[in-house]
């Protein structure tokens, strides 16, 4: 065997494994864009619900979410026998509980938001059509209506009530604004990166501004709206509903502003707060990932084919021990078949 024989074979060599080890690499970008296409292709699924079909999700929602609300306080303050602390706690629990499920369950549909100031900061970033605000603030309100009414109705309380509990002053106004803004900081801090979490996250903290926040941590204008209409533990007085809404926007405001400036990518899907867009825009991205998978498959398949026909034509010129084909006793000519494995290219190099 010359030299220039020898030193092609180790080349050839060396190229096996380095192909091996590009193709282990390749293989697990193709599956992490893959995982990523498929979560892209179902956020755009969603967006392609058409608007009343969205508008009932969002309303069907607010409504369960208020009925464990005020359900649960109904039932806490009857059994804690007086207790604040224990009827508080069994509150935020069977809150944060409906949340997470609420959440998994309408947040393909509509986003889920529950929340006009979640619905009015997504818009401000272009996640939902302006034209669509005013039908999701409409049926989160009504929804949250419906919701105290069931919860009346389920613990044989009258359907009609005004609230003459007290929230008032500074210090409620600040922890609204506190709340609000922590609940957004949520949203948007997990929803850009790890949307699986945002259900999980969001009931995670509304529990615990339960307890660390003045107010109880409302953190939503329409179930702050909607609790003045029931004279039971969750209620709030008329009067103070006004000043909570502006304080809850206000914290909605400027966690939007900080993470529009920490995290500028906001625009783009945000997982299960995404909102639906306008018929056929999802349809459109749906076809333009689809064109695009296909043709970097297409062109994965083509790349290996290349290679393929490379190492085959490198093997019809010398074989193993460096020969011509057909110059091995016994060959008939034609080529022989080569292995990728990087472990017999080595056996038949040692051969």
């Amino acid at each position: 065997m010359t030299m220039g024989t020898r030193e092609r074979r180790y080349e050839r060599l060396d190229s096996g494994n380095e192909e091996s080890s590009q193709r282990v690499i390749g293989n697990a970008r193709c599956a992490g864009a893959w995982m990523d296409w498929h979560v892209g292709v179902a956020r755009i699924a969603m967006n392609t619900v058409d608007l009343r079909r969205r508008l009932a999700a969002e309303l069907t929602g607010t409504a369960i979410l208020l009925a464990a609300v005020v359900g649960s306080g109904i039932m806490a303050e009857r059994l804690a026998g007086g207790n604040v602390a224990v009827a508080l706690l069994a509150n935020a629990i069977a809150t944060g509980a409906a949340l997470v499920a609420l959440i998994l369950t309408f947040g393909p549909v509509s986003g889920a938001h529950f929340n006009p100031a979640v619905t009015l900061a997504d818009a401000s970033q272009g996640g939902l059509a302006w034209t669509d605000v005013a039908g999701y603030v409409v049926a989160q309100v009504a929804g949250a209506l419906i919701g105290v009414w069931a919860a009346h109705g389920m613990f044989g309380e009258p359907i009609l009530m005004l609230s003459a509990r007290p929230r008032s002053g500074a210090s409620q106004m600040f922890s609204e604004f506190v709340a609000t803004f922590g609940l957004m900081a949520v949203i948007w801090g997990c929803a850009r990166r790890r949307s699986a979490a945002v259900p999980f996250a969001v009931a995670a903290y509304i529990t615990a501004a339960y307890w660390f926040t003045a107010s109880t941590s409302f953190a939503n204008p329409a179930v702050t709206l909607s609790r003045a209409f029931t004279n039971t533990f969750t209620g709030i007085r008329p009067a103070d509903v006004p000043a909570f809404v502006v304080a809850q926007f206000a914290g909605a405001a400027a966690a939007t502003l900080l993470f529009r400036w920490m995290v500028p990518t906001l625009p783009e899907p945000t997982g299960v707060v995404q909102p639906a867009r306008r018929s056929g825009e999802g349809t459109r991205d749906l076809g333009r990932h689809a064109a695009w998978y296909a043709r970097s498959s297409r062109s994965r398949r083509s790349d290996a084919r290349r290679r393929r026909r490379s190492v085959a034509r490198d093997d019809d010129t010398h074989d193993a021990r460096g020969r011509a084909p057909g110059a091995a006793a016994g060959h008939d000519g034609m080529r022989r078949p080569v292995s990728r494995c990087p472990r017999r290219q080595a056996r038949r190099l040692a051969s």
